[in-house]
């Protein structure tokens, strides 16, 4: 019997092939070659990150070793790339010197994996989602910019700082700018520059010919292979222009696979009772996970297909790398954002890219380091230089300035920072910045505030934000101490999920002392009863019928425009719909009646902000009066006693269009196939059309024809309402009593806004 699973279609569930055929199909050669790319830039930071740590050289080429093979194997990222992390370089050269030796050192880091394996099963990893965007976006903006820095004397042949040196201070007591401004000194080489510049511009032009970006074989190889060819002939030219030792990769040579062990260090277990190691173990998986989490973020945001890293088993495979990199005598590792870049530019899709290239470090580095020592550190840095230029794209800065100050700020004060100093004191400003604006924005605006005139009395509404702490204490107080006497103040604490004690203290005080004091009446709405304060409401919530007999056609209208303005500015109530129904199923006693078009982008209850039993709503196409809608506006106002009939045409109206261009095309019939019974609308509509209106219909712009259909849906509106007037005498009688107003209404369906066209009646 077969073990296939089968979906409901009939079709293979994907758990039913086996495991390599996955692996199969998810294989791609081009994350081969991306590996390729990523091993070739990796290979001199593994060994610059080394030397600029203090630590041996081989220890970087077996954390990056271990970083790509079994971090990329265990990590959920698909393109995300592990290994030695500039930004722990002076934490590492301190440690060992605090530590006294690197063995003693490795045991720390086998400590840091260790807890950091222990933070990814306690979930951990969710803390990422709590960087701010604005901080995510500075980092990726800085490395940028830091790559552009510190590549640019590499592609100019001043080496003599670390590839891997990525910090503002360098080891050699110079800084990022100092270290340029040594080229303006001549401290450059003839043929380094030859290779550079034209590996640069390779790559640049590859952004904009579509031949190079299209072929096969990724530009970055080419351009390594490129600048070894173009240093063979700079070696024959010779003089100034052959590329030395100096310019070019070096890799420590092994003679023999037992070479190897002298190269392989071992953590001192004997110092398990020094305190110091557990210390430096704990600063390490501190910024190390930091480190990843926040690179882990931003390589989330590059990744064409915008997947989601899981954060909590990234945390344990790196904790797991790290213990191996304590064990084998390599350095701490993080997620890189520089590997990363490079992966993903060169066209990775898969975390096969990542394993590849530790696979490449693993076996080039023993089989061919003589061919890895040909490659000219200018061609790399051309590689990096143009990664940096790709991640501070003047369209993200231009993006963050058009979200606002509380954006850019942080943004601008991570990027700067990071690039004056280092990733962990950079991010940590950023994330003060962001929260001091949220804090400042909290302070500021802790409700919502909407004045709204309920049944003829003017209630404020004051609704409380989602959270609502004691930051939030001064400004309800300022607002309270402004709030005149008088005044009906309606605290809504529905979308509320936390208030703090101490608000909802002085919250209840208010209601229970101070405004009575001041003759405020307070209603307490959403509570829930939470620190026994229950809901009291002290205002109608749904129209009775002495409310309804209370308020005059004007009033009722004025009630419909400030809904209107609510609605148009965004500021619409939060409603108990559920207790509204309660409270009304019994009867009914609305205000009004709106008249609308069936649009679906006209719903007389949303424009108009009313709740439940507070309006009629007729609505039919075009908003035309016929005998059957005459007999639901007499029976709103003459039964159930509504005070306003309004008339509310909208533009951008599909009826009176198609009523438009058939009165252009001399029709008066509908032709539109299936709509027998739309010509009784179209005729009531052609009433409103004019000779002149359908003059060289077929010369006019689509900009002309809508206003002139927008102009006759105004007509229409108009027309509808006289045609109530007149043809109904009973509601003619109410109008010309004053005891109904009969009121045309435009929609503006792309503002919210609503127009009043005229009125009929004694008050007209």
């Amino acid at each position: 019997m077969s073990d296939d699973h089968f979906k409901p279609d009939g079709s293979k569930s994907q758990f039913s092939r086996p495991w390599y055929s996955a692996v199969r199909t998810s294989f791609r050669p081009k994350d081969l070659l991306s590996g390729l790319i990523v091993f070739l830039v990796a290979l001199p930071l593994c060994l610059g990150i080394a030397l600029a740590s203090g630590a041996p050289l081989f220890s970087g080429i077996l954390s990056g070793i271990i970083g790509g093979v079994v971090v990329g194997f265990l990590s959920g990222s698909k393109t995300s790339v592990s290994g030695p992390a500039a930004g722990l370089t002076a934490i590492v050269a301190a440690q060992i010197g605090n530590l006294g030796s690197f063995e003693t050192f490795l045991f720390a880091v086998w400590i840091a994996g260790a807890l950091q394996i222990l933070l990814g099963i306690l979930k951990a990893g969710s803390l990422s989602a709590y960087f701010p965007t604005s901080v995510i976006q500075g980092l990726l903006a800085a490395i940028g910019v830091i790559l552009i820095l510190k590549q640019l004397p590499h592609l100019l042949g001043h080496d003599s700082d670390p590839e891997g040196e990525m910090n503002f201070a360098q080891p050699d007591h110079e800084n990022t700018f100092t270290e340029i401004g040594k080229l303006f000194s001549g401290e450059i080489h003839q043929g380094a520059i030859v290779v550079g510049l034209l590996s640069l511009g390779l790559l640049l032009g590859s952004d904009r010919i579509k031949s190079l970006k299209t072929q096969p074989v990724p530009i970055p190889l080419i351009v390594v292979l490129f600048g070894i060819s173009m240093k063979f002939l700079m070696d024959l030219v010779g003089k100034n222009w052959a590329i030395e030792e100096s310019h070019l990769v070096q890799v420590p040579i092994v003679a023999n696979i037992s070479q190897i062990q002298d190269y392989i260090q071992s953590p001192d277990w004997s110092q398990w009772t020094n305190s110091k190691v557990y210390i430096a173990g704990g600063i390490i998986c501190l910024v190390a996970t930091l480190e990843t989490l926040l690179n882990l973020e931003a390589v989330d945001k590059l990744d064409p297909q915008q997947r989601v890293s899981p954060s909590n088993r990234e945390l344990i495979a790196q904790g797991t790398g790290n213990m191996l990199c304590g064990l084998a005598g390599g350095l701490p590792i993080t997620s890189v954002i520089v590997r990363s870049s490079v992966n993903i530019n060169a066209g990775a899709s898969t975390k096969l890219s990542a394993i590849f290239h530790g696979l490449l470090l693993a076996v080039c580095v023993l089989a061919i380091p003589h061919w890895l020592n040909e490659i000219p550190l200018a061609a790399l840095a051309a590689i990096l230089l143009h990664t940096g230029l790709k991640l501070v794209n003047p369209k993200l800065i231009a993006r963050m300035w058009k979200d606002g100050i509380y954006q850019f700020i942080p943004f601008l004060a991570t990027l700067v920072s990071i690039v004056l100093s280092d990733l962990i004191l950079g991010v940590t400003l950023g994330l003060v910045i962001s929260i001091a604006f949220i804090l400042l924005s909290n302070m500021r605006r802790p409700v919502t505030i909407i004045e709204e005139k309920r049944f003829g009395e003017k209630i404020t509404h004051v609704q409380l934000g989602n959270q609502v702490s004691f930051l939030n204490r001064a400004s309800l107080q300022k607002m309270f101490d402004s709030t005149p006497v008088g005044s009906h103040l309606v605290l809504d604490a529905t979308d509320s999920n936390f208030i703090d004690p101490d608000i909802l203290s002085m919250l209840r005080e208010f209601k229970e002392t101070t405004g009575p004091t001041r003759n405020i009446k307070v209603s307490m709405v959403g509570f829930q009863n939470r620190m026994g304060i229950s809901d009291s409401i002290l205002y109608a919530e749904y129209s009775t019928k002495e409310i309804q007999e209370r308020l005059s056609p004007d009033e009722v209208l004025d009630i419909l425009l400030a809904g209107n303005e609510r609605f148009r500015s965004g500021q619409r109530l939060v409603r108990d719909l559920h207790h509204q129904i309660g409270q009304s199923a019994q009867s009914q006693f609305p205000l009004a009646i709106i008249l609308g078009c069936i649009d679906s982008r006209a719903p007389a209850e949303i424009v108009f902000d009313v709740g439940l039993g507070e309006v009629f709503s007729t609505r039919i196409a075009g908003n035309v009066v016929r005998s059957k809608v005459l007999g639901s506006l007499e029976y709103a106002c003459v039964v159930a006693g509504a005070k306003v009939i309004l008339v509310m045409g909208h533009t951008r109206c599909g009826a009176v269009s198609t009523a438009v261009q058939l009165a252009a095309q001399k029709e008066k019939t509908c032709t539109i196939p299936g709509c027998e019974h739309l010509d009784l609308i179209i005729e009531a509509i052609h009433e409103s059309v004019r000779s002149d209106d359908t003059y060289l219909w077929d010369r006019k712009s689509e900009a002309e024809r809508q206003q002139i259909i927008d102009t006759v849906a105004r007509r229409n509106a108009v027309e509808s309402v006289l045609r109530i007037y007149t043809d109904s005498p009973s509601l003619k009688h109410l109008a010309d009593t004053g005891k109904i107003a009969i009121v045309a209404a435009m929609y503006n369906l792309e503002t919210g806004e609503l127009e009043i066209l005229s009125r009929v009646g004694r008050s007209a």
